[in-house]
């Protein structure tokens, strides 16, 4: 073997050790440089407003990438990268276009060692905003009485957990609300009465999790009337009124205990030989699910029972019938906690049963055997 031939092998045994970058191997013109690569990191935008992120197997010289990035459709950016100088996050001028998609290509650039950058080119999609259903009751909608059986229901496309969702009615009323599991229904509640025989206006706002309010957008809007109160020859004021039947209500029934239920003023008397012991205010079932009148027995009891059929807790419930489809119970309350006010007492919404507020009920159950009788009328 000549002496050069050796020199030459230990060159590139050299260079295969690591010993001599292979950067700085040259055969006349021709420089062999190993490859630089460019890759997409993380998938793309979480929110309109994050970056895209392009990942380098090695630093970028400085300035070298300049006016070779290119964005489409062509929309202001910001170039920032990490100290290494590995990482570019491509950040929009204000926000990516909800729902929008783009490609971002790096059209050359070189290395700190001088190595080439290839062009590369990344497509993404920016998240869109959750779409919006179905809204009950729906818009254009009259004669709407709201009650925790029936509250505001609104449905979205998809899971709204990244969101922020605002729910606002004009005029303007606090709401309560409570959300499924995986937030795509809401059921909203005002926390006050609704005036009879208005227009209210439900918006449904969004915004993603982390931004300002400013950002919320507006992505529904119904509206709907309310049901026009109806006068009474009794007290308007529920309390005068349940004064009122205690004062002057006749017993049905001249012996025993009974419950007495009158359906026009909304107000429950219990009576014991023929003496009416107390009255209170209660609310029945409304226009088209009115609580059945004739004579019943109660039938059973349990201090807390769970309606599968609304989603929510009946405190001291009393089956009217032996297939519990109505009974009386305290105001009723959803599984988060939030309990039907004692606003809609005096006033028929539910869906059959007779509710009581809270001291009444307990007094009632209290009061009341298996076997009572119940006199509605």
């Amino acid at each position: 073997m000549s002496p050069n031939t050796f020199k030459t092998l230990s060159f590139f045994a050299a260079i295969l050790s690591g010993l001599i970058p292979a950067a700085f191997l040259v055969f006349g013109s021709v420089q062999i440089f190993g490859t630089v690569r460019a890759t997409e990191i993380g998938g793309g935008p979480a929110t309109p407003s994050d970056p895209f992120v392009i990942g380098f197997s090695e630093p970028v010289s400085a300035g070298s990438l300049d006016g070779k990035i290119s964005l489409s459709p062509n929309e202001p950016f910001h170039i920032a990268w990490n100290d290494a100088r590995t990482v570019m996050s491509v950040r929009p001028g204000g926000k990516w276009s909800s729902g929008g998609s783009y490609r971002i290509t790096v059209d050359g650039g070189k290395t700190g060692i001088a190595k080439t950058i290839p062009m590369a080119s990344f497509s993404f999609d920016v998240p869109g905003y959750p779409e919006v259903l179905s809204v009950t009751p729906e818009d254009g909608t009259t004669d709407v009485l709201l009650d925790i059986e029936d509250p505001i229901v609104v449905t979205f496309d998809t899971s709204v957990k990244a969101h922020f969702i605002d729910f606002r009615l004009t005029p303007s009323i606090p709401v309560s609300y409570e959300n499924n599991s995986d937030k795509t229904e809401f059921r909203i509640l005002p926390k006050t009465p609704l005036s009879p025989d208005t227009k209210y206006t439900l918006s449904v706002s969004v915004k993603w999790r982390g931004e300002d309010d400013e950002a919320f957008l507006e992505i529904r809007k119904v509206s709907f009337s309310t049901l026009a109160e109806k006068p009474f020859e009794w007290e308007k004021d529920i309390v005068l009124r349940a004064a009122q039947a205690k004062k002057y209500a006749q017993a049905l029934k001249p012996s025993g205990r009974y419950i007495d239920i009158n359906l026009a003023i909304q107000i429950m008397t219990i009576f014991e030989n023929g003496i009416a012991l107390d009255s209170y205010p209660v609310s029945t079932g409304k226009p088209g699910m009115e609580t059945p009148k004739g004579e019943y027995l109660i039938r059973n009891k349990t201090p807390r029972a769970w309606s599968a059929a609304y989603g929510l807790f009946m405190p001291n419930w009393m089956a009217l019938v032996p297939d519990g489809k109505f009974g009386i119970h305290e105001l009723p309350e959803w599984p988060g906690g939030y309990k039907e006010g004692a606003n809609h007492l005096g006033v028929p919404v539910s869906h059959g049963c007779v509710r009581l507020g809270v001291g009444p009920a307990k007094r009632v159950y209290d009061w009341t055997d298996i076997g009572t009788a119940v006199v509605v009328h």
